[in-house]
This record gives C-alpha cells, structure tokens and sequence, in this order.
C-alpha cells in the first residue's frame, strides 16, 4: 500500500490518471463519465484552520442505494436506551475480551462496555470491545453519529474505505471520519482479530497543543499516513449498514459504495504507528501528569478540558531520583477508561491483561496495587528500561457509564478487583 504522509494537509490522489478535475471541483462532466460528490465532516461556515471536506468523484453517487429500515443489533447498544447502563462511583476492571466463538464479522462483534456524554448533543463517546473471524465483504458501514477509533490487539486486518485501504496490525491506530463508509476485511493469513474501538460524538480528533514542550515531540504530524486511492467496481446483493442516532439500520445495494476513482480534502482516514511516538518524561524528580502522553484530542468546548483525549504509556525510560516512579494514588476530576495492547502495565503488573480494561470515573480512588506499591517503593533507582509494553487510555470530562451486557457478562467483570488494594499496610510511625 501507499500512504500520504501529514495529520491535517490537504491531500489529491487518483486511481486511475486524468480522472481529479483541475480549477474546479464540480465541473458540468466530470472525467470518464463519473460523479462529483462532497462530505463534508464540519459545517461550510467552520473556520478555515477547522475546515474539514473531501470532493469524491464516485462511479455511482451516493443517493444509488435501496431504503434504510431499522435492524437494531444486539450488543451494540447505545446511550438512548438509559436502562441498559449503570452509574456507579467503584473502580471496574474486565478480564481480557474473549475471542470470538461463532463465525462473525467486524459489525457483528461490536460490543459495547460503557458510553458517556450525550450523542444527541454531539459530545462523549462510546467504548467497545470485538473479536472477529471473518471479513466484511458484502457488507458497508458508515457512522453517522462520531468518528471511530479503533486499536488492534491482536490480528491484521484491511480497513477498506471510499478514499483508499488502511492497513492495520496491533502498536496501529486507525481512525474513520464519521459518515464515511467502509469494510474490515482480513489480511491474508490472519484467522481472528481482537481490538478495542472508541466512538467519538464530539469535535474530531486533533493533535494536542505543545504549549513550552515546543514545536516538536508526541505525535508528529508526518508520522500519520492517508491511503491513496483506490476503488471497487464490485455488483450484486450487497448491504449498506448506517449508525444512525444509536440504532443501526440497513439498505440494499447493487454497487461497492467505495468507488471513489479520485478525490481531494482533508476529511480523511488516517493510521498511526504507537512506536513512533516521541516519549517526554522527567530526567530530574517527580511524576510527570500523564497529559504529556496525549496522542491525539477531541476538545470540548471548555478550554484545557477534552472531550476525549487518547493517552499511551509506550516502551521508555525511567529516571526519576528520589521519586515513586509508577503512578502516584490519585483521584481526578476526569474520566478514565484503559486498556492494554501488549506486556503489562507497570502500575498493575498482575490481573490487568491485553484485552482487558478498567474504568475510573471522577474521584474515584485508584493507583498501583498492593504488589506494585512494595516493588516500587523498595526498587534501586537506577536509569530502567520499560519494554515490551503498551497501555493506553480514552480520558473524558465525561463520567462513563458501564454497560449492564458488560457487567454481567460471564467471566468478564472481575468481582475482586478492589481487593489488589486492600493489603495495603498502615505503615504510619
């Protein structure tokens, strides 16, 4: 595959040379008898700096597709349906997701551990968990209601989109624009891919500002790669899946609706390499506060405060003198959801594993268990390599509420997690 190289440009590719129309973006015909049609992710009167749309010259426009009727689905649920949530002040942690068990697509595997904010308002997300064994095919999705982010755990697949193929493998990230369609697809020679995925109502993701960090560091820009285009020309019994509004529904269609010939914008899908995150951590004393691991934002409308931002804890070096180097016990008026890609996460080396999770709500106390508190506070402090590791976290200003599938799903909640706590000695002399 080939990848544009910048987060934000404006981009132009084609498939096929001859077909982007130049001076104009609606021309009275348009190359090789195609369409002109935009998406636009944000309104026409946005500010230019926020300005986000793509002119896709299709096959077939997009009106080409049957009726929508409302099909629901089964796990993926959403915050209209009130009486399927819980609010509650503990701290939760879930056992690994268990792989997919029948045969099953990426659509059919979602499955929904908590959602906050208010979709109908455009604000918060939603958090859920697959595993699947099987590609899309026939079968398209477009988000209407957020953005998607999805972090692979294990698995490679092919993200299929109208605009070009995203390839993605666990330590990759890879976001779709709300209301742009797409497949999963698997990769030669993978049989299951298991994975988190976020649902964003809010503003689109962003790179956060580096404020007296400078003009470089986190996230760089040229490390986030757009595909180029890419088309299909497939026919037959084909279905378009729409979230819409927190249900699902479904069309038929007799055409691929990712046969897009060329486009220009910058409303694009994107992937991101985790390992080429530029790490910035104390060389003095102290623990840092984890925002310095933000790799991409949504911000709300409070300045400082996120709608989501989306933290990893990536391979680094520690070291801090004097200091506890894990992190501290705290209690934070934002809202924590983590999850763990790969190894163990230095705070909670034993019953936080890959494919788990956990979710601390505002001022909920939490911090390294007993174990973790007794290596930490006797270890040499010595410079220390962390390797072999990758844990991240979706934090919001909005409290999450764990889904009641999630709670009481079988082996999947673990009932004793507060307990990693309680041994803790009264150490006061």
């Amino acid at each position: 595959m080939k990848y544009f190289h910048g987060f934000g440009n404006h981009f132009e590719s084609e498939a096929r040379p001859g077909t982007l129309p130049q001076g104009r973006n609606s021309p009275q015909k348009v190359e090789c008898g195609l369409f002109a049609e935009q998406l636009s992710g944000t309104p026409f009167t946005a500010p230019r700096s926020r300005n986000l749309k793509t002119w896709l010259y299709k096959i077939s426009p997009s009106v080409v597709q049957g009726r929508f009727t409302e099909v629901g689905h089964p796990t993926w649920i959403s915050e209209s349906t009130r009486g399927r949530f819980h609010k509650t002040p503990e701290a939760l942690r879930f056992h690994p997701y268990p792989e997919a068990a029948t045969n099953c697509d990426f659509l059919d595997s979602i499955f929904t551990y908590a959602v906050n904010g208010d979709l109908y308002r455009n604000s918060g997300m939603a958090i859920h968990l697959f595993s699947f064994n099987r590609s899309m095919s026939e079968r398209y999705l477009y988000n209407a209601d957020a953005e998607m982010m999805l972090v692979l755990e294990h698995g490679d697949v092919e993200i299929h989109t109208e605009l070009g193929i995203l390839e993605l493998s666990p330590l990759f990230i890879g976001v779709i624009p709300r209301g742009m369609k797409f497949k999963v697809e698997l990769k030669s020679g993978c049989t299951s891919v298991r994975g988190y995925l976020a649902e964003n109502f809010g503003m689109p993701f962003q790179l956060p500002e580096l404020g007296p960090i400078g003009a470089n560091g986190l996230a760089n820009p040229r490390d986030f790669e757009i595909p180029t285009a890419s088309f299909e020309t497939k026919a037959g019994n084909l279905e378009l899946f729409a979230r819409y509004q927190g249900s699902l529904w479904k069309a038929p269609l007799e055409h691929s609706p990712l046969d897009t010939v060329a486009w220009h914008g910058n409303y694009v899908p994107y992937r991101y390499d985790l390992r080429k995150f530029n790490t910035i951590n104390t060389v003095s004393h102290d623990h840092p506060d984890p925002s310095i691991f933000t790799v991409l934002t949504s911000p709300s409308p409070v300045g400082g405060t996120a709608n989501i931002d989306f933290v990893i804890f990536p391979p680094r070096w520690m070291v801090a003198e004097d200091t506890f180097r894990p992190p501290y016990y705290h209690r934070n008026v934002m809202n924590e959801f983590m999850g763990l890609i790969e190894g163990a996460y230095d705070a909670k080396e034993s019953g936080f594993r890959p494919a788990g999770a956990s979710i601390h709500n505002a001022f909920t106390s939490h911090g390294p268990d007993a174990e973790g508190f007794k290596k930490a506070s006797s270890a040499k402090l010595e410079p220390t390599r962390y390797e072999n590791t990758m844990a991240f976290m979706w934090e919001s200003c909005f409290p999450f509420w764990p889904a009641e599938q999630a709670l009481k799903k079988r082996d999947l909640l673990d009932k004793d997690y507060v307990e990693c706590w309680q041994s803790l000695p009264r150490t006061f002399r």
